[in-house]
């Protein structure tokens, strides 16, 4: 069981421009990344397996 969104500690996607007010929040989980909204952060998060966080911003970078 993933704990609840109050207990993960999300930090600023390194991806999101510092300026900008279209950023994500990314939580650290054993084989999984806990994506938000900042805006929207009452919404919850996704989750997806490490990896496939990992092969999204590498290709993100291309």
């Amino acid at each position: 069981m993933h704990p609840q969104p109050t207990e993960l500690l999300f930090r600023k996607s390194s991806y999101s421009q510092i300026q900008s007010q279209n950023c994500v929040e990314v939580a650290d989980l054993p084989g999984v990344s806990a994506v938000r909204d900042t805006q929207n952060r009452e919404a919850g998060h996704l989750e997806f397996p490490t990896g496939e966080w990992t092969a999204l911003l590498r290709a993100s970078t291309k």
